[in-house]
This record gives C-alpha cells, sequence and structure tokens, in this order.
C-alpha cells in the first residue's frame, strides 16, 4: 500500500475531485479516511470531516474525522504523514 503524503493529498484535492465547493466538501472525508487507511488506521466508512480552527494553523490544518467505526483527530501538515488520535467516546476534543 502507497503512502499518502501531504502533497500527494493536496495534489489529488486539487485535481478534478474537487471541482466545486459543494463537492469538494463531499469529498474531504473521503480522502482523509484514504490517508488513514494508508497509515494503517481503521476507517470503515467516512461520515463526516470537520475542520478544528482551534488546532489548525497555516500549513498544519487539523481535523475531526467521523468514521463509522471511530473518530479520529487528524492533523496534517505538508509532505510528511498526518498525525493521528483516536478520539475516545464521551471526550471533547
Amino acid at each position: 500500500m502507497t503512502r499518502l503524503t501531504g502533497l500527494a493529498f493536496a495534489a489529488l484535492f486539487t485535481s478534478g475531485l474537487a471541482g466545486s465547493a459543494a463537492r469538494a466538501e463531499e469529498t474531504l472525508p473521503d480522502l482523509l479516511a484514504i490517508q488513514l487507511r494508508a497509515q494503517g488506521y481503521a476507517c470503515d466508512k467516512p461520515l463526516k470531516a470537520e475542520r478544528d480552527d482551534k488546532l489548525s494553523k497555516p500549513d498544519n490544518e487539523a481535523w475531526t474525522l467521523t468514521c463509522s467505526n471511530a473518530t479520529y483527530r487528524v492533523t496534517r501538515v505538508p509532505d510528511l504523514a498526518a498525525k493521528v488520535e483516536k478520539v475516545e467516546d464521551g471526550k471533547d476534543k
């Protein structure tokens, strides 16, 4: 399985997959799930992705990805593997 780096993620995101803002929102959970799976995390069905404005910085985006089987906090930095934390049920972000 190949690793999806920040640069590859950006290339996928800015290619034909993100034709419009509405379509980009629909595909973001899928793209984040692809990156998590490439790093060995299970995300059976991505349900939603929410940007965490408190943790996000320029060139360092933080997202909460909700999958059917788990919720993850994903921090993306260009050209590096994402930092991934599993969010436990009942705990606040």
